[in-house]
């Protein structure tokens, strides 16, 4: 794909804020943007085709802007003992938030970011650099075959992020992927996926039932009007063979700037309104978001 960049750095390598200007460029997924925050001097928010991707903050990798990141670092937080280093797998890349975030808040973490778009890796390594203390590995890769490529019982945490103009791919949907993930995972270790859906949720109460086929343990993250089929948006699945802390995680969640609930238990077995796990031979990507969610 052809290249278009327009504007800079403006503050010397991985600028932000003040003078620096938007840096557009396209990329495998179609147009990247990396918008400078006025209010933080070096943090950047990276959009793809207008749909916000990250939010990164160079001075301060453990601030989380976004709010199903923010519940992501919820999850991360409570994944291993404070401070402890972790093995982390990140399917999908973007301007890579959440290994950064485990890096700054778990030194010594050893960490793999597996994103398809070599050209985002790319502007992303050259416009915002990872800190070269940080143990992140990024292969330019389809999430699941990076994952088959993670030894057996590797990781304590793996993480799916990955949208395909908006979408989750079908092939990352399925019981099938979810045996993957296991297999990647070390006993006891957590799963945590990006989920995104609007009303009727059908695709959202599938994904439930499909973890519930593959996990022995499930939350779910969510705003309540979301959950109540009101509104389109993100819902976070975390999922393990080990018990959940989820009192604490419904304490962090009620207290984020935008309270999410957390599902867990029978409710969320509920939830799912008798859905059939997914398999590969039935996987669809996740719905599109109606316009009106970019604006």
């Amino acid at each position: 794909m052809g290249r278009a960049r327009s504007g800079g750095r403006g503050q010397g390598d991985g600028g932000g804020g003040g003078g620096a200007r938007t840096v557009i460029e396209n990329v495998d997924g179609g147009l990247a943007q990396l918008i400078p925050d006025r209010d933080r001097p070096r943090a950047w928010t990276l959009l793809i085709d207008g749909a916000p991707q990250s939010h990164i903050d160079l001075d301060d990798p453990a601030y989380l802007s976004f709010e199903y990141q923010r519940r992501f670092g919820h999850v991360t937080d409570l994944a291993a003992p404070p401070g402890k280093p972790l093995r982390a797998v990140h399917l999908g890349g973007g301007a890579f938030t959440l290994a950064r975030y485990v890096a700054a808040t778990r030194p010594r973490s050893t960490q793999q970011v597996v994103e398809r778009d070599a050209a985002l890796v790319r502007l992303v390594r050259r416009e915002l650099p990872l800190d070269a203390r940080a143990r992140i590995r990024v292969r330019s890769a389809d999430a699941r075959e990076g994952l088959a490529k993670v030894p057996d019982g590797w990781a304590g945490l793996v993480v799916a992020d990955v949208f395909s103009g908006a979408r989750t791919p079908a092939h990352l949907t399925s019981a099938e992927f979810l045996d993957e993930v296991r297999r990647a995972l070390a006993p006891g270790g957590v799963y945590t996926a990006n989920l995104a859906d609007g009303p009727p949720l059908a695709h959202l109460r599938g994904q439930i039932a499909t973890a519930a086929a593959r996990f022995g343990e499930l939350a779910l993250i969510a705003d309540a009007a979301v959950l109540r089929g009101k509104r389109f948006g993100n819902a976070v699945l975390v999922a393990s063979d080990a018990p959940l802390p989820v009192a604490e995680l419904t304490r962090r969640a009620a207290s984020d700037p935008q309270p999410g609930r957390v599902l867990h238990g029978r409710e969320l077995l509920d939830f799912t309104g008798g859905a059939n796990p997914v398999t590969d031979a039935a996987a669809v990507a996740s719905p599109a978001p109606p316009a009106s969610v970019f604006r």
